[in-house]
């Protein structure tokens, strides 16, 4: 099977290339998949150069989720049957033409979406659900100011937090991005990713500030979202595109009254098992029911993995790439 795979790991991803790998064979309560679309995720890139939490032993193929279908099935498993049209995620694997997963990795594929559609959704709607509804409680009405919200999980963001009732406010860098997110999803307001954006924001909310703040950016970004955010808002640390991991002096969170919250939403369902499994259940059905759209940016077969990463790398991707294989 053609595979890309990371034999070392390497900067500008040195260490990674297409492979034929043997097609892999199902072990005990394990599903293979033919993998039809796989997402592209900021932590696949970094796992190429060990820049990730989780370092999975060399050689390895990288790839967090995909669509597809049932291609077999190993001892024990019950439920599915060969061709069943699958949705599912696993901590690297994604990116080859079969992969094996557990079968409890796997959950049917909502009819409404396509299967670039399908790889688009899972990992970000998920990081969106746990920051907005376990982090963030949000509620209908609800201030939400989205930082980087022309990526993945940022447009995952803006359209879960509009599903949800919310006030949404988007912040992106570029005109053409807030213009694209404008046109996909309408929120309330669309804001310039620039130093200067509390002022924008305090003048939206009426002076109050933005009652949850979903920051993917870090560094000043962090550090201006502290003076706009509403008195008991959270804000909500998702990651640090910038490059700097910000620091708060405590007694900001105390005299406002917010609070700091950190969103991992794959160790999250790993600490609670079943609220894990609800929340996926909860995407699936906002999939279903088409209250939410993951829109795909690019469709690029597996060769062209290097322009997919690059898209990320240079932050010009609106929503998902997707690589076939």
């Amino acid at each position: 099977m053609r595979a890309l795979e990371v034999s070392e790991l390497a900067p500008d991803h040195g260490g990674c290339g297409l492979v034929d790998l043997p097609v892999p064979e199902p072990g005990p309560g394990e599903v293979r998949v033919r993998v039809h679309a796989a997402g592209v995720n900021f932590p696949d890139l970094l796992m190429t150069r060990g820049g990730y939490q989780l370092k999975p032993d060399l050689p390895f193929v990288p790839g967090l989720e995909f669509a597809g279908e049932v291609d077999a099935l190993g001892a024990g498993v019950e439920g599915w049957t060969v061709g069943d049209a699958v949705v599912g995620g696993n901590r690297f694997g994604a990116m080859a033409e079969y992969c094996v997963v557990p079968a409890r990795a796997l959950r049917r594929k909502p009819a409404a979406l396509s299967m670039e559609e399908t790889a688009a959704y899972g990992v970000a709607y998920l990081t969106a659900y746990v920051a907005l509804v376990r982090c963030g409680r949000v509620t209908a009405g609800d201030w939400v100011l989205v930082h980087g919200a022309a990526g993945g999980v940022g447009l995952a963001t803006v359209d879960l937090a509009k599903a949800l009732g919310a006030r949404v406010i988007a912040a992106a860098s570029s005109a053409a991005k807030r213009e694209a997110i404008e046109g996909l999803y309408a929120p309330d307001a669309v804001i310039a990713a620039e130093p200067g954006f509390r002022e924008a924001v305090k003048a939206l909310t009426g002076g109050r500030g933005a009652d949850v703040i979903f920051d993917p950016v870090g560094g000043d970004v962090f550090d201006e979202s502290t003076r706009c955010i509403a008195f008991d808002g959270r804000l909500l640390v998702v990651g640090f595109a910038s490059g700097r991991i910000p620091e708060v002096s405590v007694n900001m969170p105390l005299i406002k009254g917010f609070s700091v919250v950190g969103v991992r939403a794959g160790e999250y369902g790993r600490r609670f098992p079943e609220r894990g499994a609800e929340n996926l259940a909860a995407i699936d059905a906002l999939a279903a029911e088409g209250r939410i759209r993951p829109h795909v940016h690019a469709v690029l077969d597996l060769a062209d993995w290097r322009a997919g990463f690059a898209m990320l790398e240079r932050r010009e991707a609106v929503g998902k790439v997707i690589l076939k294989p």
